[in-house]
């Protein structure tokens, strides 16, 4: 933890942060980078997958076809968090996963990389509710779908890691799904980051 910062839980509103000291007027107290990543669907063909920089034309991976790069050194630099995703991507082609399922899938294979998943952070991943218990029978289905779609695009990528990387209460792929998706949309920002 920062110095001069202190968590601390907020019955009925969730996790906190609070300074122990004065703050100087533009004071960086706090910085990190996403846990996860990814460009909305949407945006696929026209950002590049590394560097996030719009660009008229772009280097597409002949692998999966699906991720494309400003020039050869974003291709080369995203190749270490993109090799596993690549091989997802093709066992599911034509078909192209949700906004959602690729980042929850993100979220998995950063949690592999030992760097990715440093004691720095603010909160971890298993932390963070997933609050099924307080969701709509619809929602829940929905979300359902959405594991269901996870697993179909992780195959066989990730199972056997994912129990022994994978804290316990994220195991589940509607548990994981739970706790990207509803941060996802309370956030409005496709990347999953440990919020205050």
């Amino acid at each position: 933890m920062a110095p001069g910062l202190q968590r601390f839980d907020s019955p009925g509103k969730g996790n906190g942060l609070r300074a122990t000291a004065g703050i100087r007027s533009g004071q960086l107290l706090y910085s990190s980078e996403p846990l996860a990543s990814c460009v909305t669907n949407k945006q696929a063909r026209d950002v590049c997958h590394h560097c996030f920089t719009r660009c008229e034309t772009l280097l597409r991976c002949s692998q999966c076809k699906m991720a494309r790069y400003c020039n050869t050194i974003c291709q080369k630099q995203a190749w270490s968090g993109h090799k596993r995703e690549c091989k997802c991507l093709k066992s599911i082609l034509p078909r192209i996963p949700t906004d959602s399922v690729r980042l929850a899938a993100r979220v998995i294979f950063a949690l592999f990389s030992p760097s990715k998943s440093g004691s720095d952070e603010l909160y971890t991943l298993e932390e963070h509710e997933s609050h099924l218990s307080s969701m709509s029978e619809q929602k829940k289905q929905g979300l359902s779908q959405l594991a269901s779609m996870l697993e179909l695009y992780l195959q066989q990528e990730v199972k056997q890691e994912m129990s022994s990387v994978l804290p316990p209460s994220c195991r589940e792929p509607l548990s994981l799904i739970a706790k990207n998706v509803a941060h996802k949309l309370s956030s409005g920002f496709s990347h999953y980051k440990n919020p205050v």
